[in-house]
C-alpha cells in the first residue's frame, strides 16, 4: 500500500530537479523550507524527526536537495519529506509538504474496531508499522 500523504503523492516518486523546482517554488514565496523523516507515517503523526535546522534564509534550491540526500545517506529506508513554513502574519502553518523518500515496503495499515457501552461503536486506523519497536520499523 502506497502512503498517501501531502502534495503530489498520487504523483510517481519525484525526482532530485523535480524537488529543486518546488523548493525554489517555495523559497520564491519566502517560505522556511525543512527536511523531516519518520518511521511512523500516521496520518495523525504530524511531528516527524527534523533533519538539520529550518532553512529560512536559503535562497537556492540546491541547499534543499543536498539536505534531502543527506537524510537518505541515514534513513534512506524511512519516509523523507520536504515542508514549506509561511510564516506570514495571518498564514503562521505550513503551506506546502511533499513525500520525497519512502521505504521499499509500506505495510499501510489497519482498521480497529473498539465496541463501547450499548450501541456505541469507534474506529480508529493503526499503522501496520508501529506493532514493531521504533527503530525497527523498516530499515
Amino acid at each position: 500500500m502506497r502512503i498517501r500523504q501531502g502534495q503530489f503523492s498520487f504523483l510517481p516518486d519525484l525526482t532530485d530537479d523535480d524537488i529543486h523546482a518546488q523548493a525554489q517554488y517555495a523559497i520564491d514565496k519566502g517560505w522556511a523550507v525543512s527536511v523531516e523523516w519518520t518511521d511512523d507515517p500516521h496520518p495523525r503523526n504530524t511531528y516527524w524527526e527534523m533533519w538539520g535546522h529550518p532553512m529560512f534564509d536559503n535562497k537556492d534550491a540546491a541547499a534543499v536537495v543536498f539536505e534531502v540526500n543527506e537524510c537518505r545517506k541515514e534513513h534512506g529506508g524511512k519516509y523523507i519529506r520536504v515542508i514549506a513554513f509561511d510564516a506570514s502574519h495571518g498564514w503562521e502553518s505550513i503551506r506546502m509538504a511533499f513525500i520525497v523518500n519512502r521505504p521499499a515496503e509500506e505495510p499501510g495499515f489497519r482498521v480497529v474496531r473498539q465496541e463501547g457501552e450499548g450501541r456505541s461503536v469507534r474506529y480508529t486506523i493503526e499503522s501496520y508499522a508501529a506493532q514493531r519497536p521504533e527503530g525497527q520499523r523498516y530499515a
